[in-house]
């Protein structure tokens, strides 16, 4: 086990509570629109000219509504394992919230294990480690 410290590998996006973690979100004050990534400046509902918002801990759970792999190694900043293995991305709608959002599964879950309909957790996950930290990401559990 190492003593490094755990860091977000993206600050702001998420809690870093391994035993709870939640996305960081946004939700105007005034229609109560939601928004991940947050988003501060005006809201971006048609029927809403606000721009005053709150910052919001994201349900953590919710039900897989579209799911795929990604065959290809994706860019950088996005930090891949070497040789690249495909991966499974689920868009998960949030239990309260009801706004659908894109992420990935964690290692070990493929495309064949996961339904529609399906109950997902967010959950953390390593994504790599450094010389100073161990940089984690959330991820989408399936819930069996």
């Amino acid at each position: 086990m190492s003593n490094k410290p755990v860091q977000a590998a993206i600050d702001g996006w998420f809690t870093l509570n391994a035993d709870t973690p939640h996305l960081i979100g946004a939700c105007c004050d005034h229609c109560g629109t939601y928004y991940f990534p947050k988003t501060l400046k005006f809201c971006k509902n048609p029927a809403c000219d606000s721009s005053e918002f709150s910052e919001v801990e994201l349900s953590r759970s919710g039900k897989i509504w579209s799911y795929t792999n990604a065959c290809y190694k994706p860019p950088e900043p996005f930090v891949a394992d070497e040789p690249f293995v495909p991966y499974a991305i689920a868009a998960v709608e949030l239990e309260k919230e009801k706004m659908i959002i894109l992420g990935q599964v964690v290692k070990g879950v493929d495309v064949d294990q996961l339904k529609v309909g399906q109950s997902a957790e967010l959950v953390l996950e390593t994504l790599h480690e450094d010389e100073d930290a161990i940089k984690v990401t959330w991820k989408w559990q399936p819930v069996r």
